[in-house]
């Protein structure tokens, strides 16, 4: 049953399950599953792997996740190269000829979807919301489709519509905008002084009207709504963007042990959860550093319960 779960996803250290990491699953059971590049050597193996996970759970729908933007955010670089098509060859594609686009995101996403599946994985945290500016930090940079917020947007809901008539499920990322960052939130706090007027009508516009079940929150300061909580430890951000930018589905954080969050892993979970995020996001495989993630990590409630039903629907 999956109302014993709890709101937490984390990573795998390797590229089989540990007896220490099945103890782990079966005892605390996660929501969802990431893999990385670590956990992938080839077909095979990783279908050996995901299958002995959904195994511990019964479930051929249990939540498998993966990054696969295309470009420099890959983790299947062992069996393809997906290093050229980057969301900013999209984008540029989109501008340039709409029909070719349409023909080349088709076959691109049909047969990534094919591959994930094939793989046993049935979410990619695609797509990157995010506006380009050609003076922020490179950490987006050509993970986004333009710096015209119509194209992100108008790319965003083709990516969303493509990957679920595909069967896999989607999570929109970085909500509510990481454009305007100016430093890497993997290894410190970005700041961003932005007036909200204009952050509404630029950053979190391409957010809004999204049909992805997932969205992963940026661990972004914005000085001018919550001067003292980044997005994802904040209840105003996590208000405005069900009020404002008007997400209804999951929330997810990114990922809980990234230099950007200044606070103990027990306290950095603990914060999420009071600011309105819906699961929690490990990654890094640590078995102790999972373990404080778990214990702090609430049973999943009615409303992660009804959405994930709506997974199934996507996935299956």
């Amino acid at each position: 049953m999956i109302s014993d779960h709890r709101s937490f996803i984390c990573g795998l250290k390797g590229k089989y399950l540990s007896d220490k990491e099945k103890k782990f699953l079966k005892k605390y059971k996660p929501w969802g599953i990431i893999l990385f590049s670590r956990n992938i050597k080839s077909i095979q193996q990783t279908q050996i792997l995901t299958s002995s996970i959904k195994k511990i759970f019964k479930n051929e729908n249990f939540p498998i996740l993966i990054d696969e933007e295309g470009g420099r955010v890959s983790r299947l670089r062992n069996f393809i190269d997906n290093s050229i098509f980057t969301a900013k060859y999209f984008g540029d594609l989109y501008k340039l000829n709409n029909k070719k686009f349409e023909e080349y995101f088709s076959v691109y996403v049909k047969q990534i979807s094919y591959l994930l599946r094939t793989l046993g994985i049935n979410i990619n945290s695609v797509p990157v919301l995010d506006i380009r500016r050609s003076k922020s930090h490179n950490i987006i940079g050509d993970r986004s489709y333009s710096s015209d917020k119509k194209v992100v947007s108008k790319i965003g809901n083709i990516c969303i519509e493509k990957f679920h008539s595909n069967r896999i499920a989607t999570i929109i990322k970085h909500i509510p905008g990481h454009g305007l960052a100016k430093s890497d939130s993997h290894k410190k706090l970005p700041i961003i002084n932005n007036k909200i007027a204009y952050l509404l009508k630029n950053d979190f516009q391409t957010f809004k009207k999204k049909n992805s079940l997932l969205a992963m929150t940026g661990h972004l300061l914005f000085t001018n709504i919550d001067s003292i909580n980044n997005v994802t430890h904040s209840k105003k951000i996590i208000k405005l963007i069900r009020k404002k930018i008007g997400y209804k589905n999951l929330i997810i954080t990114d990922d809980l042990s990234m230099k950007a969050l200044k606070f103990s892993l027990k306290e950095n979970v603990k914060k999420s959860f009071l600011a309105g995020c819906n699961i929690a996001l490990h990654c890094n495989g640590n078995l102790k550093e999972m373990l404080i993630v778990a214990k702090n990590s609430p049973k999943i409630d009615n409303f992660i319960i009804k959405k994930t039903s709506q997974l199934s629907h996507i996935i299956s």
